[in-house]
């Protein structure tokens, strides 16, 4: 799964090159994005911002009506986490507009805040030397 995630963030769509210009370096509201990140080992999402427990997704026609995506979403949003999709051409037309949207979310009522942030998962570095702790 590592290995498909790290291909994903080498290889994006032209849509998500765009949304991630927009996202990356807290150039959103100064908020942290991770891309094509991998969550609790069983899915790939294309964007997450931890802090808000916001997913952002970018889909292409494959995604509409995909039962796939239904299931990853009711397991995502079991697990507190927001799930906002947008089509690639709405992102590659409207940039603005979907970047009002992502903010919007955020602010909106009842959206984790950074005062009661979620842990973010560690690093393979930071797991191997949490078991080295445990370990020795």
């Amino acid at each position: 799964m590592l290995e498909r995630a790290r291909h994903m963030r080498s290889n994006p769509t032209d849509a998500e090159s765009r949304l991630w210009s927009i996202l990356r370096g807290g150039r959103l509201a100064g908020l942290r994005w991770r891309r094509q990140q991998i969550v609790d080992d069983l899915y790939i999402v294309d964007f997450v911002c931890f802090a808000h427990r916001l997913v952002v997704e970018v889909d292409g026609g494959q995604h509409a009506g995909n039962e796939y995506d239904k299931r990853r979403d009711a397991w995502l949003q079991s697990q507190a986490f927001r799930v906002l999709r947008f089509w690639n051409s709405d992102i590659l037309t409207n940039r603005e507009g979907v970047a009002e949207a992502i903010l919007h979310e955020i602010e909106s009522p009842g959206a984790r805040t950074r005062a009661n942030p979620s842990p973010q998962p560690l690093s393979r570095k930071g797991r191997e030397a949490l078991e080295g702790a445990h370990n020795g």
